[in-house]
């Protein structure tokens, strides 16, 4: 039997109209002021101020000037005003944009320097932040239950993960109601998000028992309810099927991160600007046929297994699955597709690809075969 440690600090309340909670769950923490991190189209439609009312009053101010890919800027100027208002909460309500750059300025709020002090790890993180409520209304980040967030340096061009555990929520509030507003292109975009997290802590070098059965599950619920979200956006079984694949691909790998996949959406969506679950997704299918003909006879054996408890004949047979959902969605599946249409391009690409959680694949990666990757693309 392998040995493992499973961790998860944050409480998760689950259900259709969970949102209501709102009052009591503040009431039970005993906030007094609070800032609603959000978006510009939930303050649009109302969503927002219906939260600021459940507060009672509790929370004082909006703030939602962030980007669909959070920056460093878009992170100090909420952690601004956290600290300049001493709000001693917040609640992230928004898709994971919303909440990663929420968990990092509910702790940049708690010191005097900038974001990007921690970004590129020239100060230590070592006490609690500002306490969080998460929640999503896009089914894909699992942000509200995990220690990372992704940030971007648009003036460096670097896109990549920061993570603490002083950046877990304080509680992780999933109401898939929330989610029905979404539009087809967010909610396959998220969707397939959830797809890459299972599968990428399935096959990660640092899965464990528990990771696996939930990195199982999830995938096993994207299969099955991502296409009919995605053409039934009002089908609320679909929907609340997706929100508990999402959480419970959150489950699996906020213990063992990310993989390839990942790693190689950062610079197709920083140079390319292609949606970050799309991105996920490009070499998704690409990496699952790759692995599941490891060397590693255990490797191999896993993914061959996994494959056909979902229902698929083979691995690969699971991989050309991902390749007709994508299709179905109108993913881009190509390098043409998306704007790599030179060897320099392709060079560029294969060099910022070598993002840390390259090195959680199961297959080592070089500049030579993750080429050869990209190029059967």
């Amino acid at each position: 039997m392998q040995d493992f440690y499973y961790e998860l600090p944050v409480p998760i309340e689950f259900g259709i109209g969970k949102i209501n909670k709102i009052p009591e769950i503040i009431e039970k923490f005993q906030f007094k002021r609070g800032l609603l991190i959000s978006t510009p189209s939930l303050v649009k439609n109302g969503t927002a101020e219906k939260m600021m009312k459940l507060s009672k009053g509790k929370i004082k101010e909006i703030f939602s000037d962030i980007q669909p890919n959070p920056t460093l800027q878009n992170t100090d100027n909420c952690a601004n005003i956290l600290r300049e208002k001493a709000y001693d909460f917040a609640v992230a309500l928004g898709g994971g944009s919303i909440l990663d750059c929420a968990k990092v300025a509910c702790y940049v709020a708690t010191t005097d320097f900038l974001t990007k002090e921690f970004f590129y790890n020239k100060k230590p993180i070592q006490h609690p932040s500002i306490p969080l409520i998460a929640i999503p209304t896009t089914s894909g980040t699992a942000s509200e239950i995990t220690s990372v967030s992704v940030l971007t340096d648009p003036e460096k061009g670097i896109k990549r993960p920061l993570a603490s555990s002083y950046f877990y929520p304080k509680y992780a509030l999933i109401d898939p109601e929330l989610t029905v507003s979404c539009p087809p292109s967010v909610t396959a975009t998220s969707g397939i998000d959830v797809l890459a997290h299972a599968l990428e802590a399935f096959y990660n070098k640092r899965h464990q028992p528990y990771t696996d059965m939930m990195a199982e599950k999830a995938a096993q619920l994207v299969f099955d309810h991502l296409l009919t979200a995605f053409h039934e956006p009002n089908n609320l079984e679909a929907r609340s099927n997706m929100s508990f694949a999402s959480v419970t691909a959150g489950l699996a790998f906020n213990l063992t991160q990310t993989a390839a996949a990942h790693a190689c959406s950062y610079p197709l969506t920083q140079d390319y600007n292609i949606p970050h679950g799309e991105a996920c997704a490009f070499t998704l299918a690409a990496f699952w046929r790759l692995n599941s003909q490891s060397d590693d006879e255990k490797v191999r054996e896993r993914l061959q297994s996994f494959s056909q408890r979902l229902g698929f004949t083979n691995a690969d047979d699971l991989a050309n699955r991902i390749d007709e959902m994508k299709k179905e969605m109108g993913f881009r599946m190509t390098l043409e597709d998306v704007g790599v249409t030179s060897e320099k391009q392709l060079d560029q690409l294969v060099k910022k690809s070598f993002a840390p959680n390259m090195l959680n694949n199961p297959v080592e990666m070089d500049p030579s075969s993750l080429k050869q990757l990209y190029e059967s693309l």
